[in-house]
């Protein structure tokens, strides 16, 4: 699949592409399903210079739907426009002219085969999913964009054989690195939306049911205080269900999109997958050290993941997945202040809350000072400097806002039992 984007004289060409026998002829639906990909990927591209106008010369679109892309846009640019200085708001930062729809494509034909496909991204989240999902073990399929081997890697641990991994791959127009390098603007973009609509595609080629995601509540919380800048905005419920009625909207034949971790935060999801050993040793959420399969050990993600496995995991095993003690890492104290609300800028990264952070180093330290261990440096700096109060409950809070359908309350509710018992 290719793109045309264009800004003035630069043009640019991004691609996707699927492995042998995964492609269909294209109808008028998939192609209406790949033009809305487009819609997404193309905001990687319009970022480099944000022009006034976008102007789409490939298609149609009805209002609610250049409504549904400006609030992703700006939305998912917030991280973006905070970093570039650009102060703007969601009526004018751009206009989007496009033909109205003289009629929406629709599939008539689609035939479901069961499946349901789950997105793997090689960290703990997906390995939660996947466990969650074993009663629905043989009409599994996994997804994976631009496969990496920690993703193969947790996928075999659960189980599952590499063929039922649909591996897609997605590739950037080299002319966009160069402006970049030219001194065009550059920043974070919304691609979770991106592999949203990339759902649709897979889910319509295999004929699945659903696409079930592993985004927690926490990536709802903005990453600076009184402002509503989210790095993690198209993980978020808001994009979830903008995202739910745009599909039903277009696509009501498609599979159904939603996140079954939902209704739980990161430290319920670092507990639950506490009990998975299997996954300890091959799991990485590091971006910085992914291409290399590597916990990089020296940015906010790390030590984040550190901090929520820490209540649950003996030193010596947290320490092995590491590589090194993340709680004595004293350089990253600036991150750690962040990411424990003793400053109002959390780090722009996929990180649950400060008041998860608290509570994951509360019982952290309970369990140095019992066992009589001396404490690591960043634990010690907790201990000095906190002064929230934890809130224990978290362990056994439950997000109502979710789209989980009724026949994967099973799942959900086994694990709603384990966080929230008392250990």
């Amino acid at each position: 699949i290719f793109f045309h984007f264009s800004i003035d004289d630069y043009h640019f060409y991004p691609s996707w592409k699927t492995e042998s026998g995964l492609l269909k002829n294209v109808t008028p639906f998939l192609e209406y399903i790949i033009f809305n990909l487009g819609m997404a990927e193309l905001v990687s591209y319009w970022k480099c210079a944000c022009p006034p106008v976008f102007r789409v010369e490939c298609g149609e679109m009805s209002e609610d739907d250049k409504a549904f892309f400006k609030k992703l846009w700006f939305n998912g640019l917030g991280e973006f426009f905070y970093r570039n200085g650009i102060k703007t708001d969601i009526d004018s930062f751009v206009r989007i002219d496009a033909p109205e729809p003289k009629n929406i494509p629709q599939c008539e034909d689609y035939v479901s085969s069961g499946i349901e496909i789950v997105p793997v991204g090689g960290g703990k989240d997906s390995a939660v999913t996947t466990e969650l999902l074993r009663p629905f073990g043989d009409k599994l399929r996994f997804f994976t964009v631009n496969d990496q081997p920690a993703r193969t890697q947790c996928v075999l641990a659960g189980g599952y054989s590499e063929d039922r991994i649909i591996k897609l791959y997605r590739t950037i127009d080299p002319e966009l690195l160069k402006r970049n390098a030219e001194g065009f603007l550059n920043g974070h973009t919304p691609f979770s939306s991106v592999v949203a609509f990339l759902s649709m595609y897979a889910g319509f080629i295999t004929g699945a049911d659903d696409v079930i995601l592993s985004n927690e509540s926490s990536a709802n919380e903005s990453n600076i205080g009184g402002e509503s800048v989210n790095h993690q905005y198209s993980k978020s419920f808001e994009f979830e269900r903008d995202f739910d009625e745009f599909r039903r909207r277009n696509f009501p034949q498609s599979a159904v999109y939603f996140s079954l971790l939902r209704p739980f935060c990161e430290l319920q999801i670092a507990k639950q997958f506490s009990q998975y050993k299997q996954y300890h040793p091959i799991f990485r959420s590091c971006n910085r050290g992914s291409k290399k399969n590597i916990w990089c050990c020296e940015c906010p993600k790390c030590l984040f993941v550190a901090i929520m496995l820490s209540p649950f995991l003996p030193p010596d095993e947290l320490n092995s997945i590491f590589g090194c003690d993340m709680l004595a890492k004293t350089e990253l104290e600036t991150d750690f202040d962040g990411l424990c609300g003793f400053t109002g800028l959390k780090p722009f990264e996929c990180v649950g809350t400060a008041d998860e952070v608290v509570l994951a180093l509360t019982l952290t330290a309970e369990k140095y000072k019992k066992s009589g261990l001396g404490m690591p440096a960043l634990l010690r700096r907790f201990c000095e400097k906190n002064t929230a109060r934890a809130d224990y409950s978290l362990l056994s809070g439950f997000n109502e806002e979710n789209l989980i359908p009724k026949k994967f309350d099973e799942c959900v509710k086994r694990m709603f039992e384990y966080v929230s018992a008392a250990d």
